[in-house]
């Protein structure tokens, strides 16, 4: 693994920033002389926004320069993962740096987020930050550590959505990405300028139903959009539980999904070619709406002279299936599902135009956020900061894998089953334990796209055995006894 670059456009350099006081009752550090020397953090997360379907990661069905510009001022993550790819498990795990079966959010029946614990919000709040979450939760409990909310309640609606400010409930007229962007650069007119911020902007696109808005579904709607080369997958080297799995765009969308029916006398490649452009164009057009509000958002920090103090990040609370192996939605440790795209800008510390292929998962955000603010992590939180690749340093120094653990099963609609694993630079080990008990292997430099486990190959025994050991190790590191236990 390396340091790659792509042509780098101008940045400059500056001191690195003060340490400032830790979370009140722990020790202290010497605070900085200014606030005004501590950067700001803009946080931007869509929902089910696929790396793949985003240009700066190689894109071959969309534009996204909005969000491109992020990277190409700053660097681009290529090996981002959630450790549960679902959107309230992901949610939960990066506001606490704790994995689900730690902070209490493991499926989506959760009960409700226990906002009393420990989040990254509430640790910049407590060092003089002001902070404000706006725009998607889908926790089922009020925002915490917040000094101002306003939020989707549930999922929230595409068209003239309520939102819920302070705990107060208003509808609002407009489409749900603008507003969103419109009642965050509200806020930011408004913040006490004498503090540095904390802004979440979350965006509800592009989640399932999609609603795209009429100017960006004119960008779209007669677009054909090429097919990934695995949606025709049948299954037939890997798992009982890929084959049981109901995400398969031509089979088990709905009409509500695309608000239109196949036309009779279509042959069976031509229907299931239809249902995966209507899907795509839909999505996409979602997905432009959150760019050009990226862009609109960056650009009034830019007007404000915020930007260069700030840290912008655009990431996505999980990956998606965007026909990959014939499916919609995520939930699967298959990369195109818990891959997530991390974007981020912020030149007193990270060389612009720069790209690192270290393995991060989303346990690992708050102490990063914290960590760039100057502020010790809290022991308790599992992650750690990777602050060092955003600096440059090499991805061999950092980790090598990462832990994964979905427990959703069975659920209303996918019926993906349960599973946990481990993904390092090359392999991919995988233990589904429920309903079905199988395990599967994938050699990721001959087959990135998981096509076939390779688990019972006489040759692969040995990185078989030395990866078990290994996932053995990572569940007992992050305290996780749920499920079956490694062989």
């Amino acid at each position: 693994m390396s340091l790659k670059l792509f042509k780098p456009i101008n940045w400059a350099t500056a001191p690195a920033i003060a340490a400032i006081a830790v979370l009140t009752g722990g020790p202290c550090q010497a605070q900085t002389t200014s606030t005004q020397t501590r950067p700001n953090i803009v946080y931007i997360m869509a929902d089910d926004h696929a790396a793949h379907a985003i240009s700066a990661y190689g894109s071959k069905v969309n534009e996204t320069p909005g969000i491109d510009r992020i990277g190409k001022e700053g660097m681009v993550l290529e090996r981002v993962f959630a450790t549960n790819a679902l959107c309230a498990p992901s949610r939960a795990t990066i506001l606490t740096s704790k994995y689900s079966h730690i902070n209490g959010t493991t499926t989506h029946q959760s009960p409700p987020f226990d906002g009393s614990q420990l989040t990254y919000p509430k640790v910049l709040q407590k060092n003089g930050y002001q902070t404000a979450v706006i725009g998607k939760w889908h926790l089922k409990s009020d925002p915490t550590g917040f000094d101002y909310w306003n939020i989707l309640p549930g999922q929230g609606a595409y068209i003239n959505p309520a939102f819920i400010e302070n705990g107060e409930r208003k509808k609002h007229k407009g489409y749900v990405t603008d507003l969103i962007a419109d009642f965050s650069i509200n806020w930011l007119e408004q913040r006490d300028k004498e503090k540095p911020f904390l802004l979440v902007c979350q965006h509800k696109a592009p989640h399932r139903e999609w609603e795209p808005d009429q100017k960006h579904w004119e960008m779209f709607k007669d677009k054909h959009i090429p097919q990934p080369e695995t949606y025709n997958d049948d299954y037939s080297s890997r798992s009982q539980t890929a084959k049981a799995a109901r995400l398969r765009v031509y089979e088990h969308m709905r009409y509500t999904d695309v608000k239109s029916t196949p036309p009779e006398g279509m042959s069976e490649p031509e229907r299931r070619d239809w249902w995966y452009q209507m899907y795509m164009r839909r999505y996409l057009a979602c997905v432009a709406s959150v760019d050009d509000n990226v862009a609109r958002l960056v650009d009034y920090l830019e007007k404000e002279n915020l930007l260069d103090n700030t840290v912008v990040i655009y990431t996505s609370d999980q990956g998606m299936f965007l026909g990959d192996h014939g499916w919609y939605d995520k939930r699967f440790m298959y990369d195109h599902s818990s891959r997530m795209p991390f974007l981020i800008r912020y030149p007193k510390v990270i060389k612009a135009g720069t790209r690192t292929d270290g393995i991060v998962s989303n346990v690992d955000f708050a102490p990063t956020m914290l960590d760039l603010a100057g502020i010790e992590k809290p022991e308790e939180m599992q992650g750690k900061s990777f602050k060092n690749l955003l600096e440059g340093g090499e991805p061999e120094e950092w980790q090598d894998s990462f832990y994964y653990h979905f427990h959703e099963y069975p659920d209303a609609d996918h019926y993906a089953g349960r599973h946990y694993g481990i993904r390092n630079e090359r392999y991919k080990l995988i233990h589904y334990y429920y309903p079905f008990d199988e395990w599967e292997f994938f050699d990721l430099e001959k087959d990135p796209n998981e096509m076939r486990s390779v688990y019972a190959l006489p040759e692969y025994q040995d990185e078989v055995a030395k990866m078990k050991a290994e996932l053995k190790a990572k569940r007992e590191q992050y305290k996780d006894n749920t499920g079956t236990p490694v062989e």
